[in-house]
């Protein structure tokens, strides 16, 4: 039985009375235990380290008139601190002005109570604060928990989009002849030419940092379209034929056309699909119009694309591939130079000259290496036997 008490003691909602009279604290005292913990402090000082010690009131009954910190002080402590400002406290006060009440409740009580104090009435009030607060409280958590929760669903949704960019990436690289690493440097090569163009009055609204995020993860779809070139052509170390190459550039088609089948089934516009669209579709236009797959010129390619175009090409130049050495950086950035207004957007060239070392450090950081290589190496080697057998059986 004992146990149980000590139960219920526990379980009741903590009052605090502040007064300076004890025979106020005594009498509060009295009314208020069979229904409620109850602690008292006879000054503002000492009120104050109780509401701030480790179990703070659920209430707070606060005298206004008391020698040292009287209750206005004591109340603009408690709202001002996190710990505390969610209280309710009601005053105790023989002050019964309008402008005295006006003045607590300005500083955040909820309520008066006047002395003599009616001990029905300050019953009446304590409950019905209390179980305001409960419900209060009951909002506050339930909102913490539905913002914990719309957190954590997004960052399982961002990882779910991470994850399917990821392995549609990898899934072009397995029939590339080119590495990895080659998406990885593009993604920073991008990123680094966005936050060139990011102060320029042109490109300044649109290169948000949602944008380039977003620019940033799209970025490895690129070449996604080359999962629908045969691999005769994509693996072929040597040049290719007029026809062959007609069918390589249809690449960027496939890969827009894929991304917006897909977007289409989820029956949502999402941000990085739209720009993975652009890019896939894009990237081998030419400032000049000479590129493909629409010929467009100048401002006709959208940005993302522009700025891929000059990424995926410093790449190339740079890359050891079994069909050619690499370019050193220097060469490569004197090619792109050259290329300012025919190829490349010259705002984006411009760009790429300012962040010239980075580029250089992030294809240090990614570089291939001999087992990258290998790697295409074995890919090229299967398809000229398959394609060897397929002739054969022909």
């Amino acid at each position: 039985m004992a146990a149980q008490a000590d139960q219920l003691t526990i379980t009741k909602p903590t009052v605090l009375v502040v007064d300076d009279t004890p025979e106020n604290l005594s009498l509060m005292s009295r009314l208020l235990k069979e229904s409620y913990r109850v602690l008292v402090a006879n000054s503002g000082e000492r009120g104050l380290r109780i509401a701030l010690g480790e179990t703070p009131p659920d209430l707070i009954l606060l005298d206004i008139m008391m020698p040292g910190m009287d209750g206005y002080e004591v109340l603009s402590h408690l709202k001002g601190d996190p710990r505390t400002q969610t209280i309710p406290v009601i005053f105790l006060t023989a002050m019964s002005q309008e402008e005295d009440e006006e003045k607590g409740l300005n500083l955040g009580a909820v309520d008066y109570i006047t002395k003599p104090i009616s001990p029905p009435l300050v019953l009446a009030r304590v409950a019905t604060h209390l179980h305001l607060k409960t419900v209060a409280d009951f909002l506050r958590d339930k909102n913490a928990f539905l913002e914990a929760e719309v957190g954590r669903r997004t960052r399982e949704l961002q990882a779910i989009q991470d994850v399917t960019v990821v392995a549609l990436a990898s899934l072009a690289e397995t029939r590339d002849n080119e590495t990895g690493n080659h998406v990885r440097r593009t993604q920073f090569y991008v990123r680094s030419l966005c936050q060139a163009l990011r102060t320029h009055a042109k490109f300044e609204r649109a290169l948000t940092d949602k944008t380039i995020e977003a620019l940033f993860k799209s970025a490895p779809l690129h070449d996604i379209g080359k999962v629908g070139v045969p691999d005769h052509i994509l693996l072929k170390p040597g040049k290719l034929t007029a026809e062959e190459f007609d069918i390589m550039k249809r690449h960027p088609v496939i890969g827009r056309d894929a991304l917006q089948r897909a977007e289409e089934q989820l029956g949502v516009e999402v941000e990085f699909l739209h720009f993975a669209k652009e890019i896939a579709y894009g990237h081998h236009e030419k400032w000049d119009g000479s590129g493909y797959p629409q010929g467009l010129k100048g401002d006709e390619i959208p940005l993302s694309a522009r700025l891929m175009a000059l990424a995926d090409v410093y790449d190339a130049l740079i890359s050891r591939r079994v069909y050619k050495p690499p370019m050193s950086h220097d060469e490569a950035v004197a090619l792109i130079l050259a290329s300012s207004g025919s190829h490349f957007d010259p705002d984006v060239v411009a760009a790429f000259t300012r962040q010239e070392d980075d580029f250089r450090a992030i294809a240090e950081r990614y570089a291939d290496d001999d087992e990258d290589l290998a790697v295409v190496l074995n890919r090229m080697a299967e398809s000229a036997t398959t394609e060897k057998i397929s002739v054969q059986s022909g």
